[in-house]
C-alpha cells in the first residue's frame, strides 16, 4: 500500500532505538517542516537535540531530506549538526535514493520520518525504505495543505490511526 506508513507516531521523540531495532532500521532520513520544527519555523521541537544525540550514540545514522531550498535547510541542518539534502523532490525517488547512498545503508535498513502521507510516505514506500509518519506539529495555512490534510484524515481513518 503506497500511502500506508509502517509506523505512525505522535512526534519525532517517540521514535526509540528499540523500535528501530525491531524494524532493523540503521539510518533515518528526516523531514524538517512539521517534523522537527513548525512549517518554515526555526524553533526546534522539544527534546530534539537530546533525541538526535541518543540516536547517534546508539549508532543510528541521521540525515535531513527536505523539499525546501538550500537557503532554508542548510542553516537548519547546521544548527542540529546533520548532513542534508535540499530540493529532495519528494515523493519522487531521486532524493530518497541520494540519501540512502549517502548514508551507506541498504534501502531495507533506512526509514523516512515525516508528517505527510503524499510526500514522505508515498515516496518512501515507492523506493522501498521503511516509513514513519508523525502527527504534524502545527496545521499549515495554505489551501493546498488544507486539501491534502483533509485527504490524509480519510486515510488515517482507513488505517485506524487516532490522530
Amino acid at each position: 500500500m503506497l500511502f500506508k506508513p509502517d509506523v505512525k507516531l505522535h512526534g519525532i521523540t517517540d521514535i526509540t532505538v528499540e523500535l528501530l531495532n525491531e524494524y532493523n532500521i540503521k539510518a533515518l532520513l528526516l523531514d524538517v517542516d512539521n517534523t522537527m520544527s513548525t512549517h518554515h519555523g526555526v524553533v526546534l521541537t522539544d527534546g530534539l537535540m537530546e533525541w538526535i544525540a541518543a540516536m547517534q550514540q546508539s549508532g543510528i545514522k541521521l540525515m535531513v531530506l527536505s523539499n525546501s531550498k538550500k537557503a532554508r535547510i542548510e542553516p537548519f541542518a547546521a544548527r542540529i549538526g546533520l548532513p542534508f539534502i535540499s530540493l529532495g523532490c519528494k515523493p519522487l525517488p531521486s532524493g530518497y535514493l541520494r540519501g540512502v547512498k549517502a548514508l551507506g545503508e541498504k534501502r531495507k535498513n533506512v526509514a523516512i520520518v515525516g508528517d505527510q502521507i503524499f510526500t514522505d510516505i508515498l515516496g518512501g514506500n515507492t523506493v522501498g525504505v521503511k516509513t514513519i509518519l508523525l502527527t504534524p506539529i502545527k496545521p499549515e495555512d495554505g489551501w493546498s495543505f488544507k486539501v491534502r490534510r483533509k485527504l490524509e484524515k480519510k486515510l488515517y481513518k482507513k488505517y485506524g490511526f487516532k490522530d
